[in-house]
């Protein structure tokens, strides 16, 4: 955003009417400063009123210089995993619960926005996941993730197993419900729950969290981001596993199945309101120090 950003994209939280009368009052607060705004199609339908040219999560991201998602984490997960091959800056609003990555509040968007258009704001790059499953020697799906890769059990309550590898290197063998492999960002989500570190998001680091694992030595590691995680579904007879990407997709694993985590090649670029502190975000979102 060293230019003035003259396209911008808006994205709604999928298929929620609430959200539209957030993104007509904020297209147009756009309109009035003299921007061109692109909708995303899913978000254009929610509309009573067009407020600008509708394109698919495929064509906006070659045609807009920022985008703002109007919604909550869930919602700048998945429009993050789709803008970040055309490396366009985003900006959340939050209408959600904990709003991590949506740090912007709806009742003062306008202003706040506002001031980042202006050229008061912060710029920070995230890591975002890439990910392949292999299966009998070639690869049958990949995938991006900006929050987590989890490899875990189906439907039935019960364990799976699997060896974990790092750049090739043998790591442990593990009976379990699964392992998160996490990116930075994806630290403070399932991860946390399952008792893993978290990371800050200037970090070029993966977390391997393991889920439940059925063992008390089994602790979660934290590894360089230019390392290579490989995760072999081990050929138990009629074990059920999947692996799951950011919580909104999965692909079923069969035994033998590998999966391989590494750093994408390109990162997610987030721009916050001037001042945001990571700390203090932590302090509100997570009750530290909080007097009960």
């Amino acid at each position: 955003m060293d230019k003035k950003i003259k396209t911008i994209g808006l994205f709604g939280k999928y298929q929620d009417p609430i959200v539209s009368e957030h993104i007509l009052h904020l297209g147009e607060f756009l309109l009035q400063r003299g921007h061109k705004i692109l909708l995303d199609q899913a978000t254009a339908d929610l509309l009573s009123k067009p407020i600008g040219p509708a394109r698919s999560r495929h064509d906006i991201g070659k045609e807009i210089e920022l985008a703002i998602v109007v919604g909550g984490d869930g919602t700048l997960l998945n429009v993050a995993r789709d803008l970040a091959p055309h490396r366009v800056p985003i900006i959340g609003v939050n209408l959600g619960r904990l709003g991590f990555l949506t740090d912007i509040q709806a009742d003062s968007m306008t202003a706040q926005i506002s001031k980042i258009l202006d050229g008061d704001y912060q710029r920070e790059s995230r890591l975002l996941l890439h990910a392949e499953i292999m299966r009998k020697g070639r690869i049958v799906y990949t995938a991006k993730a900006f929050n987590d890769v989890i490899v875990s059990k189906g439907e039935l309550a019960r364990l799976i197993e699997f060896e974990t590898y790092l750049d090739g290197e043998f790591v442990n063998s593990t009976r379990g419900d699964g392992v998160i492999v996490a990116s930075p960002t994806g630290s403070t989500a399932y991860a946390l729950s399952s008792g893993g570190p978290i990371l800050h998001p200037s970090l070029q680091a993966i977390a391997l969290v393991p889920i439940c694992p059925h063992t008390l030595s089994n602790r979660p590691i934290v590894v360089s981001s230019d390392s290579i995680v490989e995760i072999l579904i081990t050929g138990v007879a009629g074990q059920r596993a999947h692996v799951t990407f950011d919580g909104q997709s999965t692909y079923s694993l069969e035994d033998n199945d590998r999966v391989y985590v590494r750093r994408a090649e390109i990162d997610v670029e987030l721009i916050h309101p001037s001042g945001r502190s990571h700390f203090e975000v932590l302090r509100i979102k997570l009750h530290w120090g909080r007097k009960f």
